[in-house]
């Protein structure tokens, strides 16, 4: 299976609590005013790579805490995204997930194509919503704008409601 991306970091603090690896997906329709990868909406722009290519990436990444799926749009590519997530799972690391997608919209999505679900469903946390640059807000942590919410997939799975992520001390 094959994945098209903008590009990886082996080390990253802003893409997530703890020290992460980031896989940069490429191809994204929302087309945000600010966005600060505007590279990565292209879908004919970036590198292909295999999962197992990816992997291999990761695993030269010791000492993360997790791994991160930025972009571009993660889940323009659902399918492989879901996959990939789901190794990255087993392995024992923890994934966030950025999406200009609403998880309501995620949902709705998974209804027809259950990689949707699978995604959702291998990750920790999920930040939402499109970058709006009028609710920009630089205090933010691990996210751009005001409308955005970092959901703990989780909680908001089992109590069938939106539940934000509310760091501990520890993270």
């Amino acid at each position: 299976m094959k994945l098209k991306l903008a590009g990886f970091k082996k080390e990253s603090i802003v893409d997530g609590p703890g020290i992460r690896a980031t896989v940069f997906f490429q191809g994204c329709p929302h087309d945000c005013p600010g966005c600060h990868n505007p590279e990565t909406h292209d879908p004919d722009g970036g590198f292909t790579f295999t999962v197992n290519e990816v992997l291999a990436l990761l695993d030269a990444c010791p000492g993360i805490s997790g791994v991160t799926f930025s972009g571009g749009e993660p889940f323009e590519q659902v399918a492989a995204a879901a996959k990939l997530a789901e190794i990255v799972k087993k392995s024992g690391l923890n994934l966030v997930l950025y999406s200009g997608y609403t998880f309501e919209q995620l949902i709705e999505r998974s209804r027809q194509d259950r990689n949707y679900e699978q995604l959702l469903s291998s990750a920790w946390l999920l930040i939402d919503g499109p970058f709006i640059i009028e609710r920009q807000d630089n205090n933010l942590p691990f996210r751009g704008s005001t409308n955005q919410r970092i959901i703990d997939l989780e909680q908001s799975v089992w109590q069938k409601k939106v539940v934000e992520w509310e760091p501990s001390l520890s993270e």
